[in-house]
């Protein structure tokens, strides 16, 4: 089966083929541009350079949130549309666990952070063994102060990845010591690749999301909304 994996929900824009047997291809982009000019054109150069048609793609893999509320809505948008169009299955993946499963193979406990403004990072945490994952706190918004000082109750080291990670890294450090591990910069970016990987996965055990339901994991509400609720309380 061969699973089209496609990841928008930060500022970088990646895409991926991902079979039972490899990764085919993946294309990433971390220069800035929107996902509405990036996607489309990534997707079908990667097609076009691994030789596979669009109509080979079996299922496609869609990174669900939390994020960015405009590429959340784009990348989920440009799935729904490409899983309707080609009449296949299309599966939700967690942002969050997307970017703690690039540390599988490891042991030990992951927090994958994303900068969710507002002086809050979208976070949960995850204990790997091996090849196996359990997820031990849930996905939320939270302080980094209060986060930091919830994950030293576990006295363990903690893996921190994605784009939170270095704004926050004093936090992480002052709290933790040298239980706080950083992950290296390469590997803090989401990654098409991870979420064609856990998309198949879900397919091969036969499980779908129902395709006009779906919706984004944005855990908390926008600015726009934020603001449109203080107002009518005004």
């Amino acid at each position: 089966m061969i699973v089209l994996g496609i990841e928008s929900s930060s500022p970088v824009a990646s895409v991926a083929l991902v079979s039972e047997e490899k990764l085919w291809g993946e294309m990433t982009l971390n220069i800035g541009l929107t996902h509405s000019e990036q996607l489309l054109p990534l997707i079908d150069e990667l097609l076009h350079q691994v030789k596979i048609d669009i109509s080979e793609v079996e299922g496609i893999a869609i990174s669900g949130g939390p994020g960015s509320f405009t590429g959340l809505r784009i990348g989920m948008a440009t799935a729904k549309g490409l899983a309707q169009g080609l009449n296949k299955p299309l599966v939700s993946i967690p942002t969050l666990l997307a970017l703690a499963y690039q540390q599988v193979g490891r042991s030990g406990l992951v927090a994958p952070v994303l900068n969710a403004r507002r002086a809050e990072v979208y976070t949960a945490l995850f204990r790997f063994t091996g090849d196996e994952y359990q997820q031990v706190e849930d996905y939320q918004a939270i302080n980094p102060q209060l986060w930091v000082e919830k994950l030293a109750d576990y006295g363990e080291p903690i893996q921190f990845t994605g784009d939170g990670v270095t704004t926050y890294t004093d936090i992480w450090k002052e709290i933790l010591g040298d239980k706080a591990v950083i992950v290296p910069a390469i590997f803090q970016l989401a990654r098409g690749a991870s979420v064609a990987e856990l998309g198949l996965q879900r397919l091969l055990k036969g499980e779908e999301d129902e395709l006009f339901a779906l919706k984004p994991m944005y855990i908390r509400s926008s600015e726009a909304e934020r603001k449109l609720k203080i107002a009518a309380k005004c």
